[in-house]
């Protein structure tokens, strides 16, 4: 049974939080949240008793497990012409997905993106949120038929504006020592070339993989702002890090910047299904909601409310200081590894997330041995890390990418990527570094093993070739005129 304090706990801090729409300082318990979430489900009309529901959707569920797995939150959320209007039907849905929206935008801005007017979470992945985004623009740009695409290659982001209609135009990234950065010249020239009123936005990318850095947003937002055009940011994993966040909030004080959209999965840790589209003008903002068709899963919403209202502000920012600490510490341990294998860490400062190593010792072998080692991690539980080789080339919604994977057509040599993301632990670096440590060691001694018996052969086809020449030297004298 619980005490007077924490009965009066239950009471209180669901008071609070419909008061302030605030994601509290501390987490709250198990107990408190489930008595929230049904106190909410009551007010849905499915669970209602004596309900008579004679529509074609009225919330009934056949299986009782499914029933409890969505806390009875069988309606959804928004009605057919907009995913974030209340729906009579199920109050206690829709204030959990106005509740939900609220928390989310009170954790942007204490991630620092303070002046965000307006968010709400989508129940789509990162790359179908941002086909929302540029869906919503073509009623703005009528005769715009291109967007402007920094390099990234992620297959989603491109196909996000193919799925759209539109064409991306590529520009490609520059290399500065080991980074690949916005080529902002490029950039503006082909605006110049295409014509601004013929340009939906801009596409432009934070979080991203190594050596490939976020995107000079500050520059990027102020060409937008000088030309006129909208300015869409994929932050698909930049929530959890303060630099990307930055990145945004300035670019929006010195530029434009329309929206920008981020991952629920990998900032808050929660299955994959759901995204967080984000802007500094609310009437875009919720353009963008109404853009969406018919009504919305409740279950990223659900997901996000839960792990927020558990953590607190607190827990989330505790796990945004132990993400810059195990960054750190990989790539203190990656470039020891490094180092002990001939191999160097790449230098890319302004990549707060992913790190790579370079892979110069297996590229005489060509593409083989680097894709050998990102075969054998994954065989061994390695997770998330990538062996990049520089001669791939992939065909992507119709466009060729040459070196696909490396953010450029020529990168001067393979790499191993490796990200210190949310939730990451000190045990799983270690246990990356051995097994990264020992599958290295295994592909140098199959290489040394290979090389060894094709010396082999070499030197013994060397030696069948005298015979040869020998016989035939021998046949030559044998068949000369006699003394």
């Amino acid at each position: 049974m619980p005490n007077d304090g924490q009965i009066v706990s239950l009471a209180c801090e669901p008071l609070l939080l419909l008061c302030q729409g605030k994601c509290p300082e501390d987490g709250w318990d198990e107990s408190t949240l489930e008595l929230f979430l049904q106190e909410l489900a009551v007010m849905d009309s499915n669970n209602f008793l004596g309900n008579c529901g004679v529509g074609e959707r009225e919330g009934r569920v056949a299986s009782a497990l499914v029933a409890r797995r969505h806390y009875r939150f069988i309606h959804g959320i928004g009605r057919s012409g907009d995913i974030s209007a209340v729906q009579p039907k199920a109050a206690g849905s829709s204030l959990l997905n106005k509740i939900t929206n609220s928390l989310v935008l009170n954790v942007i801005k204490l991630a620092g993106v303070h002046s965000v007017a307006s968010c709400f979470v989508v129940p789509m992945a990162t790359g179908m949120s941002l086909t929302l985004c540029f869906l919503t623009l073509r009623h703005k740009r009528p005769k715009a038929k291109y967007i402007i695409w920094p390099r990234i290659d992620q297959k989603s982001c491109f196909k996000s504006m193919v799925t759209a209609g539109f064409e991306p135009v590529v520009i490609e990234n520059v290399l500065e020592g080991d980074e690949l950065r916005t080529d902002l010249k490029a950039v503006e020239a082909k605006i110049q070339e295409l014509g601004p009123e013929h340009v939906l936005c801009l596409h432009s990318t934070t979080a991203c993989f190594a050596p490939r850095v976020p995107d000079r947003l500050e520059e990027l937002a102020v060409i937008c702002a000088n030309y006129d055009i909208p300015h869409v940011v994929n932050n698909a994993y930049g929530l959890q890090s303060s630099k990307c966040m930055h990145l945004i909030q300035q670019g929006a004080r010195v530029g434009r910047i329309d929206a920008f959209v981020q991952s629920l999965d990998k900032n808050f840790m929660v299955p994959v299904g759901g995204a967080i589209i984000a802007g500094f003008n609310d009437p875009f903002i919720q353009e963008i909601s109404k853009m969406y068709p018919g009504r919305a899963s409740a279950s990223p919403s659900l997901d996000v409310l839960i792990t927020l209202l558990s953590l607190g502000c607190n827990g989330y920012k505790k796990l945004l200081k132990e993400r810059k600490e195990m960054f750190v510490y990989l790539s203190t341990q990656l470039k020891k590894l490094a180092e002990a294998h001939n191999e160097r860490l790449l230098q890319t400062p302004h990549n707060p997330i992913s790190l790579a190593m370079t892979l110069k010792t297996l590229d005489g072998h060509g593409d083989k041995a680097v894709t050998q080692l990102g075969s054998m991690l994954f065989t061994r539980q390695v997770s998330g890390a990538r062996a990049v080789p520089v001669r791939n080339v992939q065909t992507v919604s119709g466009h060729t990418f040459r070196g696909f994977m490396s953010h450029t057509d020529d990168y001067p040599c393979p790499y191993l990527n490796a990200a210190a993301a949310i939730g990451m632990k000190m045990q799983d670096v270690d246990l990356f570094i051995k097994r990264l440590d020992k599958c290295l060691n295994t592909v140098r001694k199959e290489q040394n093993r290979a090389s060894a018996v094709s010396d082999d052969k070499a030197e013994a086809a060397d030696v069948e070739e005298m015979a040869l020449r020998l016989d035939d030297v021998l046949g030559d004298v044998g068949q000369g005129p006699a003394l």
